[in-house]
C-alpha cells in the first residue's frame, strides 16, 4: 500500500485511510455534510418518521417567550451563535420572535456546507430582512478561535437537533469542554438531546422506508468517488441501523453485500471488503435526564433549565458555565 506523505494528504484523505484500514472499518460522520449530504439531510428532517424536527419545532413554538427570558432576563443584547445551523428552519421561529420583541442581538450561523450557509442567509434576508446575520462556513471544531474572538456581547451558543448524540461520551465531554473554555461566565449553551424512548420509534427514524437515511450514508461513498477518484459501486453496499435500548446507542452501518476490492486512486490504495463486512458510519446517543446532568457536570456546566416537547421525546437544555 502506497500512501501520500502527511504534507500532501488532507484531513479527509487521512481519515478515510485510517478508517478503512482499521479493524473494524469505520468512516467519520463529520464528512457526511458536503453540499449533497446537507441536501439529503434536509429531506430526512422533513420525514414523518423523523420525529426530532417536529419535537424541536414544538418546543420553540410553545416556549419561545420562556426561552428568550432565559437567554436574556434583563433583555440585554447578545450574540446568538449556532453550530451546525443547516437550513435554519427551526431557529427562524426564535429569531422572528426575538425581533418582534425588539431585542438587540446578532445571529452567527456556522455550517460545514457553504451551500447550506448561503441558502440560509438568503432565506433569512428574505424572511427576516431586519436580522443582523454573519454566516460562516467550516468545521466548527476548526472555528473555535473565530467563535472565541466573536465576543461583542454575551454569547449564547446553540447546538440543536441531536447533534451531540453523534459523539460518544468521551468525544462529547471533549467537545463541550472546548466550548466551555471559550465561554465567559455569563455565556450560555443551548443544546438539544434526543431522549430514550420505545425502540421502534428510534429505528423508524433512522431506517426510513423512503430510503433517505440510506442515501445519506451512501453519499459518503459517492463523495469518495468524486473527490478521491474511488470506484465504490453503491449498489454493493446496504444501510443497516441497530439500537440498544439499555445504552441508548443507535448505530448506522454500511454492509458490503459481496467480497470486493475498492480502489481509491487518489490515495494509491486498494481496500478489500469481505461479504457481510460492516463499515461503522455513525452513532446517535439517546439520553435520559441523569445522563444529561452528568454530561453537563463532567464538561464544566450546570443545567439551568430544560424545555420539553409535549410527548417528552426531546429536550432543549440550557446550560451555564459552572462557577
Amino acid at each position: 500500500m502506497n500512501k501520500k506523505t502527511d504534507i500532501q494528504i488532507s484531513s479527509f484523505e487521512k481519515d478515510v485511510i485510517t478508517g478503512l484500514t482499521s479493524t473494524p472499518k469505520y468512516l467519520s460522520s463529520k464528512y457526511f455534510y458536503d453540499d449533497e449530504g446537507s441536501r439529503i439531510f434536509q429531506q430526512i428532517m422533513q420525514m414523518p418518521e423523523y420525529y426530532l424536527t417536529n419535537c424541536e419545532l414544538e418546543i420553540f413554538s410553545k416556549s419561545k417567550q420562556a426561552i428568550l427570558e432565559s437567554f436574556s432576563p434583563g433583555m440585554e443584547p447578545f450574540d446568538l451563535i449556532e453550530l451546525g445551523a443547516g437550513d435554519g428552519m427551526k431557529t427562524a421561529i426564535l429569531l422572528q420572535y426575538f425581533l418582534e420583541q425588539d431585542i438587540s442581538f446578532e445571529y452567527m450561523p456556522i455550517d460545514i456546507s457553504g451551500e447550506a450557509v448561503n441558502k440560509l442567509m438568503e432565506m433569512m434576508r428574505h424572511k427576516l430582512p431586519e436580522l443582523t446575520i454573519h454566516g460562516k462556513t467550516g468545521d466548527y471544531f476548526e472555528m473555535m478561535d473565530d467563535i472565541n474572538q466573536y465576543d461583542h456581547h454575551k454569547k449564547i451558543l446553540m447546538f440543536l437537533g441531536s447533534n451531540i448524540g453523534n459523539f460518544n461520551l468521551s468525544e462529547s465531554i471533549s467537545f463541550l469542554q472546548k466550548l466551555n473554555h471559550i465561554m465567559q461566565q455569563d455565556d450560555l449553551l443551548f443544546i438539544g438531546f434526543d431522549l430514550k424512548k420505545e425502540p421502534r420509534l428510534i429505528l423508524d427514524a433512522y431506517n426510513d422506508p423512503q430510503g433517505h437515511t440510506a442515501a445519506f450514508n451512501l453519499n459518503l461513498l459517492q463523495r469518495m468517488n468524486d473527490e478521491l477518484d474511488a470506484d465504490f459501486y453503491l449498489g454493493n453496499f446496504k444501510h443497516r441501523e441497530d439500537y440498544n435500548h439499555e445504552t441508548g446507542i443507535a448505530k448506522s452501518f454500511l454492509i458490503s453485500l459481496k467480497k470486493q476490492t475498492v480502489t481509491i486512486n487518489k490515495l494509491n490504495t486498494s481496500i478489500l471488503f469481505e461479504a457481510g463486512e460492516k463499515i461503522f458510519m455513525e452513532m446517535s446517543q439517546k439520553y435520559d435526564l441523569p445522563m444529561i446532568n452528568d454530561l453537563a457536570a463532567n464538561s464544566g456546566f450546570k443545567v439551568a433549565k430544560n424545555f420539553f416537547d409535549s410527548r417528552e421525546y426531546f429536550v432543549n437544555s440550557l446550560w451555564r458555565v459552572m462557577e
